[in-house]
């Protein structure tokens, strides 16, 4: 029983990839603007893996309509303002990665903005439950990760590659993300154990889906093939993020 609940802590681990790349980008199932007239169009990124990375997506599918969505579900429990201070606090915490890239871009006046935003509400905001940086226009957020840090000194994407609960991503993202988290990550320095950082980060994804409005199921619903929308929508908005 130890060992299965090990497993069990360790996708949920894993899943806190998408808490990830939602705090360094936008939220990790939204494809961007209006990514239809696209899907029939060739591949906009190198699929060479295509057999293995679908049978990814049928497992990723399935872990999060039989696991992920439903324990999210039956959290909504919590009201719904505690739950969105929650995540902004998590959000918060994301600092580290969009400071360091940033800097890593020299874009100094954007890393300062991260700066001020996270002074902001780790002070006035009550260690960032609160988002008061959000009601100065200036201070928007300056959302970058290391996957846009190789992109802006000319890394290509590679190949496309569907990871197991993480979803869409690339050679050179899944390289990002594996630095973002491992050495970026705020949670890496608590001094928490193994144990402490699966039970926080099982709790920032679970709390993270319970506020999503059904994006990836209107998804499915609306497209023909929810594995090509996807890939061609992922790679285009992350060009697009590369290039802003």
């Amino acid at each position: 029983m130890k060992q299965v609940v090990s497993w069990l802590a360790l996708l949920l681990v894993l899943s806190t990839g998408v808490n990830a790349l939602a705090q360094s980008t936008d939220h990790p199932f939204d494809p961007g603007p209006d990514p239809f007239a696209e899907e029939d169009e060739g591949p906009q990124i190198s699929d060479p893996l295509e057999s293995f990375n679908r049978g990814v997506f049928w497992v990723n599918d399935k872990m999060y309509f039989y696991l992920l969505k439903p324990t999210a579900r039956v959290f909504r429990v919590v009201p719904q303002p505690v739950r969105s201070s929650v995540d902004k606090a998590f959000t918060n915490l994301g600092f580290p990665i969009r400071f360091v890239n940033n800097l890593l871009q020299l874009k100094f006046w954007n890393a300062t903005v991260e700066f001020d935003r996270f002074l902001i509400n780790t002070t006035i905001g009550l260690g960032g439950f609160f988002d008061p940086a959000s009601n100065i226009p200036e201070l928007a957020p300056r959302n970058e990760d290391l996957g846009q840090t190789l992109g802006h000194y000319g890394v290509g994407q590679g190949f496309y590659l569907v990871l197991p609960l993480l979803g869409p991503s690339s050679l050179r993202d899944g390289i990002g993300l594996s630095g973002d988290y491992y050495f970026l990550s705020a949670w890496n320095y608590t001094g928490l154990n193994f144990i402490e950082r699966t039970g926080v980060t099982a709790g920032e994804t679970v709390n993270f889906l319970s506020l999503d409005k059904d994006t990836y199921e209107q998804i499915k619903k609306d497209s023909l093939d929810p594995y090509l929308f996807i890939r061609n929508a992922y790679a285009q908005r992350r060009q697009a993020l590369v290039d802003k």
